[in-house]
Protein backbone atom coordinates (compact mmCIF):
# COMPACT_ATOMS: atom_id res chain seq x y z
CA UNK A 1 0.00 0.00 0.00
CA UNK A 2 1.10 3.71 -0.62
CA UNK A 3 2.71 5.20 2.26
CA UNK A 4 4.11 9.14 1.99
CA UNK A 5 7.73 9.46 1.62
CA UNK A 6 9.52 11.82 4.11
CA UNK A 7 11.63 13.81 1.52
CA UNK A 8 9.22 16.07 0.04
CA UNK A 9 7.82 16.78 3.35
CA UNK A 10 11.43 17.28 4.67
CA UNK A 11 12.35 20.08 1.95
CA UNK A 12 8.86 21.85 2.52
CA UNK A 13 9.83 21.99 6.52
CA UNK A 14 13.01 23.34 6.13
CA UNK A 15 12.39 25.37 3.44
CA UNK A 16 9.75 27.36 5.15
CA UNK A 17 12.54 28.30 8.37
CA UNK A 18 14.59 30.90 8.66
CA UNK A 19 16.38 32.29 5.39
CA UNK A 20 20.22 30.92 4.66
CA UNK A 21 22.97 31.46 7.20
CA UNK A 22 25.01 34.20 5.48
CA UNK A 23 27.61 36.77 6.82
CA UNK A 24 27.07 40.24 7.67
CA UNK A 25 27.91 40.81 4.13
CA UNK A 26 25.17 39.07 3.00
CA UNK A 27 27.02 36.20 1.84
CA UNK A 28 28.15 32.88 3.75
CA UNK A 29 31.83 33.23 5.27
CA UNK A 30 34.92 31.58 3.89
CA UNK A 31 38.06 31.54 4.97
CA UNK A 32 41.39 32.63 3.38
CA UNK A 33 44.28 30.72 5.36
CA UNK A 34 45.40 28.01 1.87
CA UNK A 35 43.42 27.28 -1.10
CA UNK A 36 39.43 28.00 -0.60
CA UNK A 37 37.93 25.00 -0.68
CA UNK A 38 34.49 23.93 -2.66
CA UNK A 39 32.69 21.15 -1.73
CA UNK A 40 30.83 18.66 -4.54
CA UNK A 41 28.24 16.44 -2.65
CA UNK A 42 27.63 13.47 -5.30
CA UNK A 43 25.37 10.20 -4.56
CA UNK A 44 27.64 7.54 -6.76
CA UNK A 45 28.23 4.64 -4.09
CA UNK A 46 30.59 2.87 -6.76
CA UNK A 47 34.33 2.84 -6.87
CA UNK A 48 34.56 3.49 -10.72
CA UNK A 49 32.26 6.36 -11.31
CA UNK A 50 33.25 8.02 -7.91
CA UNK A 51 36.38 7.82 -8.52
CA UNK A 52 36.39 9.41 -11.92
CA UNK A 53 35.35 12.80 -10.25
CA UNK A 54 37.94 12.38 -7.83
CA UNK A 55 40.28 11.94 -10.90
CA UNK A 56 39.10 14.68 -12.45
CA UNK A 57 38.52 17.40 -9.04
CA UNK A 58 42.29 16.42 -8.72
CA UNK A 59 43.45 17.46 -11.98
CA UNK A 60 41.54 20.71 -11.66
CA UNK A 61 42.66 21.55 -8.59
CA UNK A 62 46.19 21.47 -9.89
CA UNK A 63 45.57 23.72 -12.76
CA UNK A 64 43.91 26.18 -9.76
CA UNK A 65 46.08 26.57 -6.76
CA UNK A 66 43.50 28.82 -5.35
CA UNK A 67 40.81 26.62 -4.93
CA UNK A 68 40.52 22.74 -3.99
CA UNK A 69 37.29 20.54 -4.97
CA UNK A 70 36.45 18.30 -1.99
CA UNK A 71 34.27 15.37 -3.34
CA UNK A 72 32.17 13.35 -0.91
CA UNK A 73 29.45 11.13 -1.32
CA UNK A 74 25.95 11.95 0.63
CA UNK A 75 24.01 8.93 0.22
CA UNK A 76 21.09 8.23 -2.26
CA UNK A 77 20.18 11.16 -4.50
CA UNK A 78 17.23 11.36 -1.84
CA UNK A 79 19.18 11.78 0.77
CA UNK A 80 21.90 13.84 -1.04
CA UNK A 81 18.88 16.31 -1.55
CA UNK A 82 17.39 16.52 1.72
CA UNK A 83 21.19 16.29 3.23
CA UNK A 84 21.81 19.51 1.10
CA UNK A 85 18.56 21.53 2.62
CA UNK A 86 19.34 20.73 6.18
CA UNK A 87 22.92 22.40 5.25
CA UNK A 88 21.38 25.32 3.78
CA UNK A 89 19.43 26.06 6.61
CA UNK A 90 22.48 25.90 9.31
CA UNK A 91 24.98 27.77 7.13
CA UNK A 92 27.02 24.89 6.19
CA UNK A 93 25.87 24.49 2.60
CA UNK A 94 28.48 22.38 -0.19
CA UNK A 95 28.66 24.84 -3.32
CA UNK A 96 28.10 21.95 -5.96
CA UNK A 97 25.10 19.34 -5.44
CA UNK A 98 24.65 16.06 -7.76
CA UNK A 99 21.01 16.20 -7.39
CA UNK A 100 18.10 13.52 -10.03
CA UNK A 101 16.00 15.18 -12.60
CA UNK A 102 12.76 14.18 -10.92
CA UNK A 103 14.42 16.32 -7.93
CA UNK A 104 14.18 19.54 -10.18
CA UNK A 105 10.80 20.80 -8.75
CA UNK A 106 12.10 20.33 -5.36
CA UNK A 107 15.26 22.06 -5.56
CA UNK A 108 13.65 25.09 -7.30
CA UNK A 109 11.03 24.92 -4.23
CA UNK A 110 13.49 24.78 -1.64
CA UNK A 111 15.15 28.18 -2.69
CA UNK A 112 18.19 27.14 -1.63
CA UNK A 113 19.80 26.74 -5.51
CA UNK A 114 21.26 29.73 -7.86
CA UNK A 115 20.19 29.24 -11.29
CA UNK A 116 23.55 28.73 -13.18
CA UNK A 117 22.80 31.23 -15.96
CA UNK A 118 22.86 33.54 -13.04
CA UNK A 119 26.50 32.73 -12.34
CA UNK A 120 28.25 33.25 -15.59
CA UNK A 121 25.97 30.43 -17.60
CA UNK A 122 27.22 27.74 -19.60
CA UNK A 123 28.06 26.65 -23.56
CA UNK A 124 24.32 25.82 -23.77
CA UNK A 125 25.16 25.32 -27.96
CA UNK A 126 27.27 22.55 -27.17
CA UNK A 127 24.92 20.35 -24.85
CA UNK A 128 22.19 18.03 -26.42
CA UNK A 129 19.23 19.56 -26.95
CA UNK A 130 16.78 17.02 -24.96
CA UNK A 131 19.54 16.88 -22.40
CA UNK A 132 19.13 20.77 -21.58
CA UNK A 133 15.83 20.69 -22.52
CA UNK A 134 14.96 18.83 -18.98
CA UNK A 135 17.09 21.01 -16.96
CA UNK A 136 15.35 24.46 -18.85
CA UNK A 137 12.77 26.11 -16.48
CA UNK A 138 11.10 28.90 -17.11
CA UNK A 139 13.61 29.58 -20.09
CA UNK A 140 16.05 29.32 -17.96
CA UNK A 141 18.74 26.80 -17.31
CA UNK A 142 19.34 25.92 -13.32
CA UNK A 143 22.10 23.07 -13.39
CA UNK A 144 24.85 21.78 -15.49
CA UNK A 145 23.56 18.64 -17.29
CA UNK A 146 26.48 15.43 -15.80
CA UNK A 147 25.12 11.94 -16.07
CA UNK A 148 22.64 11.56 -18.45
CA UNK A 149 21.06 8.41 -19.83
CA UNK A 150 17.29 6.69 -21.06
CA UNK A 151 16.32 3.65 -21.44
CA UNK A 152 16.59 1.13 -24.44
CA UNK A 153 16.23 -2.24 -25.33
CA UNK A 154 19.02 -4.74 -24.70
CA UNK A 155 18.78 -8.35 -26.22
CA UNK A 156 20.19 -11.81 -26.39
CA UNK A 157 21.19 -12.12 -29.84
CA UNK A 158 21.66 -16.04 -28.69
CA UNK A 159 18.00 -16.52 -28.41
CA UNK A 160 16.49 -14.38 -31.02
CA UNK A 161 18.67 -16.84 -33.78
CA UNK A 162 17.79 -19.58 -31.71
CA UNK A 163 13.87 -18.97 -32.21
CA UNK A 164 14.15 -18.21 -35.73
CA UNK A 165 14.21 -14.46 -35.92
CA UNK A 166 16.65 -11.69 -37.23
CA UNK A 167 19.12 -10.37 -34.41
CA UNK A 168 19.69 -7.41 -35.85
CA UNK A 169 15.92 -6.77 -36.17
CA UNK A 170 14.78 -6.32 -32.46
CA UNK A 171 11.20 -5.54 -31.66
CA UNK A 172 10.76 -1.91 -31.99
CA UNK A 173 6.52 -1.87 -31.20
CA UNK A 174 4.91 -3.27 -28.03
CA UNK A 175 3.00 -5.85 -30.38
CA UNK A 176 6.57 -7.19 -32.08
CA UNK A 177 7.26 -7.65 -28.72
CA UNK A 178 4.68 -10.27 -28.07
CA UNK A 179 4.82 -12.01 -31.45
CA UNK A 180 8.60 -12.22 -31.25
CA UNK A 181 8.35 -13.52 -27.72
CA UNK A 182 6.07 -16.31 -28.50
CA UNK A 183 7.52 -17.33 -31.89
CA UNK A 184 10.34 -17.82 -28.96
CA UNK A 185 8.50 -19.58 -26.76
CA UNK A 186 6.54 -21.67 -29.80
CA UNK A 187 10.31 -22.66 -30.65
CA UNK A 188 11.21 -23.89 -27.43
CA UNK A 189 14.00 -21.23 -26.42
CA UNK A 190 14.41 -21.16 -22.70
CA UNK A 191 13.74 -17.53 -21.34
CA UNK A 192 11.40 -16.51 -23.80
CA UNK A 193 10.56 -12.77 -21.90
CA UNK A 194 10.90 -9.58 -21.49
CA UNK A 195 12.46 -8.28 -18.01
CA UNK A 196 12.35 -4.83 -16.84
CA UNK A 197 12.25 -3.26 -13.27
CA UNK A 198 8.79 -2.30 -11.88
CA UNK A 199 9.77 1.49 -12.10
CA UNK A 200 7.87 4.49 -12.80
CA UNK A 201 10.51 5.51 -15.02
CA UNK A 202 9.64 3.64 -17.80
CA UNK A 203 5.94 4.48 -17.47
CA UNK A 204 7.23 8.10 -17.82
CA UNK A 205 8.92 7.23 -21.27
CA UNK A 206 6.02 5.64 -22.61
CA UNK A 207 4.27 8.49 -22.16
CA UNK A 208 6.50 10.68 -23.69
CA UNK A 209 6.87 8.31 -26.77
CA UNK A 210 2.91 8.88 -26.99
CA UNK A 211 3.41 12.50 -26.91
CA UNK A 212 1.55 12.57 -23.99
CA UNK A 213 2.12 14.69 -20.94
CA UNK A 214 2.22 12.85 -17.34
CA UNK A 215 1.15 16.10 -16.12
CA UNK A 216 -1.28 19.07 -16.85
CA UNK A 217 0.21 22.89 -17.95
CA UNK A 218 2.10 21.32 -20.80
CA UNK A 219 3.98 18.99 -18.21
CA UNK A 220 4.21 21.38 -15.45
CA UNK A 221 6.36 24.15 -17.37
CA UNK A 222 3.90 26.39 -18.35
CA UNK A 223 1.93 26.42 -15.13
CA UNK A 224 2.97 24.65 -11.73
CA UNK A 225 1.12 21.05 -12.48
CA UNK A 226 -2.13 20.33 -10.06
CA UNK A 227 -3.22 16.72 -11.79
CA UNK A 228 -1.57 13.92 -12.68
CA UNK A 229 -2.49 11.67 -16.41
CA UNK A 230 -2.87 8.68 -14.97
CA UNK A 231 -5.99 7.41 -16.34
CA UNK A 232 -5.63 9.08 -20.14
CA UNK A 233 -5.53 6.60 -23.21
CA UNK A 234 -2.03 6.56 -23.21
CA UNK A 235 -1.45 5.96 -19.66
CA UNK A 236 -3.73 2.71 -20.18
CA UNK A 237 -2.10 1.42 -23.76
CA UNK A 238 1.19 1.09 -21.49
CA UNK A 239 -0.61 -0.70 -18.38
CA UNK A 240 -2.91 -2.66 -20.62
CA UNK A 241 0.70 -3.66 -22.55
CA UNK A 242 2.18 -4.62 -19.35
CA UNK A 243 -1.25 -6.55 -17.78
CA UNK A 244 -0.98 -8.74 -21.44
CA UNK A 245 2.48 -9.33 -21.18
CA UNK A 246 2.02 -10.76 -17.44
CA UNK A 247 -1.30 -12.45 -18.51
CA UNK A 248 0.86 -14.36 -21.76
CA UNK A 249 3.74 -15.41 -19.11
CA UNK A 250 5.81 -13.41 -21.16
CA UNK A 251 6.95 -10.89 -18.18
CA UNK A 252 9.40 -11.66 -15.76
CA UNK A 253 10.87 -9.34 -12.77
CA UNK A 254 11.83 -9.73 -9.10
CA UNK A 255 8.51 -8.89 -7.52
CA UNK A 256 10.25 -6.47 -5.51
CA UNK A 257 9.76 -2.45 -7.15
CA UNK A 258 12.88 -0.62 -8.13
CA UNK A 259 14.88 -3.49 -8.24
CA UNK A 260 17.80 -2.42 -10.81
CA UNK A 261 20.61 -4.96 -10.26
CA UNK A 262 17.92 -7.99 -9.83
CA UNK A 263 16.00 -7.36 -13.13
CA UNK A 264 19.74 -7.09 -14.71
CA UNK A 265 20.74 -10.35 -13.33
CA UNK A 266 17.28 -11.86 -14.66
CA UNK A 267 18.71 -11.14 -18.30
CA UNK A 268 22.51 -11.68 -17.43
CA UNK A 269 21.54 -15.46 -16.09
CA UNK A 270 20.00 -16.07 -19.46
CA UNK A 271 16.13 -16.15 -18.19
CA UNK A 272 15.03 -13.50 -20.69
CA UNK A 273 14.94 -12.48 -24.02
CA UNK A 274 14.79 -8.90 -23.52
CA UNK A 275 15.57 -6.47 -21.29
CA UNK A 276 14.61 -2.63 -20.96
CA UNK A 277 16.85 -1.23 -18.71
CA UNK A 278 19.17 2.61 -18.52
CA UNK A 279 22.51 3.21 -20.96
CA UNK A 280 24.27 3.84 -17.92
CA UNK A 281 24.36 -0.13 -17.59
CA UNK A 282 25.44 -1.03 -20.94
CA UNK A 283 28.71 -0.97 -19.75
CA UNK A 284 27.73 -3.00 -16.50
CA UNK A 285 26.09 -5.83 -18.45
CA UNK A 286 28.33 -6.43 -21.61
CA UNK A 287 30.75 -6.99 -19.26
CA UNK A 288 28.61 -9.38 -17.29
CA UNK A 289 27.78 -11.70 -20.14
CA UNK A 290 30.74 -11.93 -22.21
CA UNK A 291 31.61 -15.26 -23.02
CA UNK A 292 27.55 -16.18 -22.05
CA UNK A 293 25.95 -14.90 -25.17
CA UNK A 294 26.20 -12.21 -27.94
CA UNK A 295 24.65 -8.84 -26.78
CA UNK A 296 22.40 -6.64 -28.94
CA UNK A 297 20.98 -3.27 -28.42
CA UNK A 298 17.58 -1.53 -29.73
CA UNK A 299 15.69 1.58 -29.60
CA UNK A 300 12.77 1.19 -26.54
CA UNK A 301 9.75 -0.43 -28.08
CA UNK A 302 6.95 1.54 -28.37
CA UNK A 303 3.45 1.59 -28.49
CA UNK A 304 1.90 0.56 -31.67
CA UNK A 305 -0.07 3.25 -33.94
CA UNK A 306 2.48 6.68 -32.83
CA UNK A 307 5.23 8.33 -34.49
CA UNK A 308 8.20 7.99 -32.35
CA UNK A 309 7.98 11.46 -29.97
CA UNK A 310 11.35 10.31 -28.02
CA UNK A 311 12.93 9.91 -24.52
CA UNK A 312 12.79 11.85 -21.64
CA UNK A 313 16.11 12.45 -20.24
CA UNK A 314 17.24 10.30 -16.88
CA UNK A 315 20.36 10.61 -14.65
CA UNK A 316 21.16 13.84 -12.80
CA UNK A 317 22.65 17.33 -13.39
CA UNK A 318 24.85 19.36 -10.83
CA UNK A 319 23.61 22.18 -8.95
CA UNK A 320 25.28 25.58 -7.79
CA UNK A 321 23.99 26.74 -3.87
CA UNK A 322 23.20 29.97 -2.86
CA UNK A 323 24.45 32.10 -0.28
CA UNK A 324 28.29 31.75 -1.11
CA UNK A 325 30.58 34.79 -2.25
CA UNK A 326 30.42 35.12 -6.26
CA UNK A 327 33.99 34.53 -6.74
CA UNK A 328 33.33 30.93 -4.70
CA UNK A 329 30.14 29.87 -6.88
CA UNK A 330 31.89 30.97 -10.22
CA UNK A 331 35.29 28.75 -9.48
CA UNK A 332 32.36 25.84 -8.59
CA UNK A 333 30.87 26.37 -11.80
CA UNK A 334 34.66 26.37 -13.65
CA UNK A 335 34.99 23.33 -12.36
CA UNK A 336 31.89 21.68 -13.35
CA UNK A 337 32.41 23.08 -16.96
CA UNK A 338 36.11 21.18 -16.46
CA UNK A 339 33.93 17.58 -15.48
CA UNK A 340 32.10 17.76 -18.28
CA UNK A 341 34.34 19.05 -21.04
CA UNK A 342 34.38 17.46 -24.17
CA UNK A 343 37.68 15.21 -23.33
CA UNK A 344 36.07 14.30 -20.10
CA UNK A 345 32.97 13.32 -21.23
CA UNK A 346 34.14 11.00 -23.94
CA UNK A 347 35.87 9.66 -21.01
CA UNK A 348 32.67 9.14 -19.06
CA UNK A 349 30.94 7.62 -21.72
CA UNK A 350 33.13 5.23 -22.23
CA UNK A 351 33.17 4.42 -18.67
CA UNK A 352 29.98 3.73 -17.83
CA UNK A 353 27.32 4.28 -20.80
CA UNK A 354 26.06 7.87 -19.41
CA UNK A 355 25.48 10.00 -22.52
CA UNK A 356 28.48 12.58 -23.09
CA UNK A 357 25.94 15.36 -22.62
CA UNK A 358 28.28 17.32 -25.25
CA UNK A 359 27.48 17.60 -29.14
CA UNK A 360 31.19 17.93 -29.44
CA UNK A 361 31.97 14.70 -27.46
CA UNK A 362 29.84 12.89 -29.81
CA UNK A 363 31.61 13.85 -32.55
CA UNK A 364 34.94 12.86 -31.26
CA UNK A 365 33.63 9.56 -30.46
CA UNK A 366 32.27 9.23 -33.77
CA UNK A 367 35.69 10.35 -34.98
CA UNK A 368 37.80 8.19 -33.98
CA UNK A 369 35.32 5.41 -34.74
CA UNK A 370 33.97 4.31 -31.14
CA UNK A 371 30.82 3.69 -32.32
CA UNK A 372 31.97 0.96 -35.10
CA UNK A 373 33.88 -0.48 -32.44
CA UNK A 374 31.27 -0.68 -30.66
CA UNK A 375 27.35 -0.43 -32.45
CA UNK A 376 25.54 -1.52 -29.17
CA UNK A 377 26.79 2.41 -27.56
CA UNK A 378 25.51 4.22 -30.32
CA UNK A 379 22.09 3.29 -29.74
CA UNK A 380 20.98 5.43 -27.42
CA UNK A 381 22.67 7.79 -29.16
CA UNK A 382 20.12 7.31 -32.12
CA UNK A 383 17.35 7.31 -29.73
CA UNK A 384 18.31 10.39 -28.22
CA UNK A 385 19.40 12.45 -31.42
CA UNK A 386 15.71 12.02 -32.88
CA UNK A 387 13.68 12.89 -29.86
CA UNK A 388 11.43 15.26 -31.00
CA UNK A 389 12.05 19.33 -28.32
CA UNK A 390 8.74 19.51 -26.55
CA UNK A 391 7.07 19.31 -23.37
CA UNK A 392 6.30 15.67 -23.49
CA UNK A 393 9.97 14.56 -23.92
CA UNK A 394 11.36 17.60 -22.02
CA UNK A 395 9.68 15.32 -18.68
CA UNK A 396 7.33 16.37 -16.22
CA UNK A 397 7.67 19.13 -13.05
CA UNK A 398 6.22 18.56 -9.87
CA UNK A 399 6.86 18.22 -6.41
CA UNK A 400 5.63 15.58 -5.47
CA UNK A 401 7.50 13.30 -8.31
CA UNK A 402 8.82 11.03 -5.60
CA UNK A 403 5.58 10.10 -4.25
CA UNK A 404 3.65 9.95 -7.77
CA UNK A 405 6.29 7.36 -8.89
CA UNK A 406 5.79 5.14 -6.05
CA UNK A 407 2.05 5.45 -6.59
CA UNK A 408 2.31 4.47 -10.07
CA UNK A 409 4.45 1.45 -9.31
CA UNK A 410 2.19 0.19 -6.71
CA UNK A 411 -0.76 0.48 -9.13
CA UNK A 412 0.44 -1.58 -11.86
CA UNK A 413 2.25 -4.28 -9.31
CA UNK A 414 -1.47 -4.74 -8.63
CA UNK A 415 -2.27 -5.27 -11.85
CA UNK A 416 0.19 -7.65 -12.14
CA UNK A 417 -1.59 -9.53 -8.87
CA UNK A 418 -5.02 -9.43 -10.80
CA UNK A 419 -6.38 -6.29 -9.77
CA UNK A 420 -8.49 -4.57 -12.88
CA UNK A 421 -6.13 -1.82 -15.04
CA UNK A 422 -8.49 0.73 -15.04
CA UNK A 423 -9.37 0.69 -11.22
CA UNK A 424 -5.81 0.28 -10.37
CA UNK A 425 -4.94 3.41 -12.47
CA UNK A 426 -8.20 5.56 -10.85
CA UNK A 427 -7.08 4.82 -7.67
CA UNK A 428 -3.55 5.69 -8.77
CA UNK A 429 -5.19 9.05 -9.87
CA UNK A 430 -7.02 10.12 -6.62
CA UNK A 431 -4.07 9.54 -4.50
CA UNK A 432 -0.90 11.52 -6.88
CA UNK A 433 -3.57 13.81 -7.38
CA UNK A 434 -4.06 14.02 -3.49
CA UNK A 435 -0.09 14.41 -3.16
CA UNK A 436 0.30 16.96 -5.67
CA UNK A 437 -2.02 18.68 -4.15
CA UNK A 438 -0.78 18.63 -0.67
CA UNK A 439 2.26 19.36 -2.17
CA UNK A 440 1.27 22.89 -3.43
CA UNK A 441 -1.32 23.42 -0.84
CA UNK A 442 2.05 23.75 1.59
CA UNK A 443 4.50 26.19 -0.88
Amino acid sequence: MYKPRTLVTAVLILAALAPLAVSASGQAETTTDGPTEIQFWHAFSDAPRSGWIEDRAAEWNAANPDFRVVVERKGSYRETLQAAVLAARQGDAPHLVQLFEVGSQLAVDSGIFKPVGEVGGIPADDYIEPVLNYYTIDDQIYSIPFNSSSPILYYNRDKMAQAGLDPDSPPETFSEVIAMLEQARDAGVDGARIGFNLHSWFFEQWMAEQNAPLVNNSNGRAARATEVNLTSDAAYTIVNWIDELNRRGLYTYTGRLEDWSGSDAIFQQGEAMFHITSTADLGNISSAVEGSFELGTGLLPIPDGVERNGVVIGGASVWLLDGHPTRELEAARDFVLFMTNTENMVSWHKLTGYYPVRNSSVDALEAEGWFDEDPNAYTAFDQLLNTVPNPASAGALMGSFLDTRTIIEEAIQKVLQGTDVQAAMEEAKVLADDRLREYNANL
